[in-house]
């Protein structure tokens, strides 16, 4: 079921579905909820879903010029509060991972788990910052083309036919959209602190063939949390839920088994 509420005068779309105890599947930039269909109709069969269209992205409006990390979670922490829900395992590909980091900074008490599905705690490098401006100003000027190009560049397999299907997801997406998700990532800061006193079990799921995140790099990581699991896909690059569906639903899954069964202490 589609839903729309108001964040800071501004529509946000999520959808809700299933019953039962919550998860919380957050999209990578410049997705939108939509990339979690296959995901939720699985999921919502044994949990409540709830899929949000983080501002600027989807149908959800943009509400600055630059949508912080801090911005975006305080989205979500306002959507799940108007729906009373309290405790759910929140899910982040790539951006939404950022954005789950900053949800449990500021709201660690509505945790239960904590999944970064091709993502990082840390902050960008200098190089990657300049990065981020160099693609805002093409962005600015070429939008589709960027968009086109950017979702061709996260499969391993330069013919999957997802490649297609993202860009029609995420075709929509506005230049000013684009821009303030590619700033407010910029400005992220490093949150391994974060997984440091994690009082919830994390989930990190990285991809060999990554390009946008080396999983060799990734994995000094895993090691920080006191629960955790990992899961390292062996033929995806940074789409594993379209790359290899099957190992990732079932992890996710699984792992959502886990956080609603074990009480950290």
């Amino acid at each position: 079921m589609i839903r729309y509420t108001t964040f800071r005068k501004a529509r946000i779309r999520y959808s809700d579905e299933g019953k039962g105890r919550a998860i919380v599947l957050l999209h990578g930039f410049p997705e939108n909820l939509q990339i979690w269909q296959e995901f939720s109709k699985t999921l919502s069969k044994s949990f409540r879903v709830i899929a949000i269209d983080l501002p600027g992205m989807g149908e959800s409006e943009c509400i600055g010029y630059v949508h912080t990390m801090d911005l975006m979670a305080e989205c979500v922490h306002a959507v799940m509060h108007e729906l009373d829900l309290r405790r759910y395992v929140v899910v982040g590909h790539s951006m939404g991972g950022y954005v789950g980091l900053a949800f449990a900074e500021l709201f660690p008490e509505n945790l239960k788990g904590l999944c970064l599905f091709h993502s990082t705690a840390l902050a960008d490098s200098d190089e990657k910052k300049l990065d981020r401006d160099k693609a805002s100003q093409t962005a600015k000027r070429h939008t589709a083309q960027f968009l086109k190009v950017f979702a061709a560049n996260l499969f391993a397999d330069k013919d999957d036919p997802n490649i297609k299907k993202l860009q029609q997801i995420t075709a929509g997406t506005s230049a000013r959209g684009v821009v303030a998700a590619l700033q407010g990532m910029k400005m992220r800061p490093s949150r391994e602190i974060v997984l440091k006193f994690a009082q919830y079990p994390v989930l990190f799921i990285m991809g060999k063939k990554d390009a946008l995140m080396n999983w060799e790099k990734l994995l000094p990581q895993t090691e920080i949390p006191r629960y955790k699991d990992v899961l390292l896909l062996e033929d995806a690059a940074h789409m594993g839920f379209y790359e290899e569906p099957k190992k990732t639903l079932r992890a996710v899954r699984k792992f959502a088994y886990r956080c609603f069964r074990e009480k950290a202490n």
